[in-house]
């Protein structure tokens, strides 16, 4: 699956935004990608979990973690195409953590899983969620990289599609400025 025909899938869907929003980094952006209509359908879900896969079947991956909420979605989708086990990661009083029982070991490998990465934030904060019990992240995927490959999360990373897009500090905003109404369509609402 090309980068070409990965963000054609989510301007079908509607899932290629242009306005002025914020993204959950606080910084603001005239393009939003609303991954969660990108990934309603089932089977293009699975066209971009089996191509992410592909890029590490090599590497026999046990298990695959996502930051929820946006990466559960793909995540288990990878892992599921890996047959691996899919766990993930939330946020608690501002800290990313594994919650419902899930866990990871000393040694275990695991693949952290992404639908968009900006600044790499969520990603970053699951690696280390899943470092600090010892085990090893061995990379990262995601569906797109908006980041235009700039976002360092510590890993190696891979993403089936790259744009270039603004993600600007709000005092620089030029929407701001010219007093657009600003949109916070993502998962995070504080």
């Amino acid at each position: 699956m090309t980068g070409e025909e990965v963000i054609q899938k989510f301007k079908s869907q509607g899932a290629l935004l242009e306005g002025h929003f914020v993204l959950s980094s606080g910084l603001h952006s005239p393009v939003y990608l609303q991954c969660a209509l990108a990934l309603q359908s089932s089977a293009d879900a699975m066209l971009f979990g089996a191509a992410i896969a592909e890029q590490f079947k090599a590497m026999n991956i046990p298990t695959v973690a996502s930051p929820a909420i946006g990466g559960i979605v793909i995540g288990y989708e990878v892992a599921r195409q890996l047959g691996a086990r899919f766990i993930w990661t939330e946020r608690e009083a501002g800290q990313m953590i594994l919650r419902r029982g899930f866990s990871a070991r000393e040694g275990d490998r695991v693949l952290v899983g992404e639908d968009v990465i900006t600044t790499g934030g969520s990603t970053r904060d699951t690696i280390e969620a899943i470092q600090k019990t010892g085990a090893t992240v061995v990379g990262a995927a995601s569906i797109i990289d908006r980041s235009g490959g700039k976002a360092d999360v510590g890993v190696p990373r891979f993403s089936l599609a790259s744009l270039k897009v603004p993600a600007i500090e709000p005092a620089d905003c030029e929407a701001c400025k010219r007093g657009e109404p600003v949109t916070k369509p993502g998962s995070r609402k504080q």
